[in-house]
């Protein structure tokens, strides 16, 4: 399995906030599953004083290819809405087999990955929201790749309890796992048996 990242200049965090400081380091200490990892991206500048974001591509291989953006906010003087100074916002676009796309359950399925794994994760939080959109795209002409192509985009933010955000980069690991159809760490996938 190969991952394909964007790699971008990490910014200087010297006159950031302590607060924004640790909440960065300990984004920064998960140690995701083999397949994945984080890789720092230039984050968006308009949405709140501090931002920091890391990017994830993984190409599909034994799985649907996906890719993901997890975004760390910080406004000291907090937003309405957000419940705090902290905020996370995270993207996941995923590849769907024909057979899910017309699934009527799928957006509800795919929110609760996203719910399991800040459970899961024990990555306390508040204010979580966000948007679930399947869409079908068909090619013409010359256009290169397949004739349709089904995606998944999840799109939600939650404001974590504390400056610890470990469990969180975890919970999004979790939700990049489940949106590519890769089992749980230590679960193994048998092939098919040859008699």
């Amino acid at each position: 399995m190969r991952i394909l990242l964007q790699l971008a200049a990490v910014p200087d965090l010297a006159d950031a906030p302590e607060i924004f400081r640790n909440a960065v380091a300990s984004l920064s200490a998960v140690r995701p599953r083999p397949e994945m990892r984080f890789e720092p991206v230039p984050a968006p500048r308009r949405l709140a004083p501090w931002t920091y974001a890391w990017g994830l591509e993984l190409s599909g291989a034994g799985h649907a290819s996906a890719t993901g953006r997890l975004v760390l906010l910080h406004d000291p003087a907090g937003q309405d809405g957000w419940n705090g100074t902290l905020r996370l916002v995270g993207f996941v676009r995923a590849e769907l087999d024909v057979e899910l796309a017309g699934d009527p359950l799928l957006p509800a399925v795919s929110w609760s990955w996203l719910a399991d794994a800040l459970g899961s994760s024990g990555a306390e939080h508040t204010a979580l929201g966000g948007t679930v959109t399947q869409s079908s795209s068909f090619r013409f002409g010359t256009i290169a790749g397949p004739e349709r192509a089904n995606d998944i985009e999840l799109r939600a933010s939650w404001t974590p309890v504390g400056d610890s955000l470990m469990a969180h980069a975890e919970a999004f690991c979790e939700l990049m796992a489940a949106a590519t159809g890769l089992p749980p760490v230590g679960v193994v996938t048998l092939g098919k048996r040859l008699d």
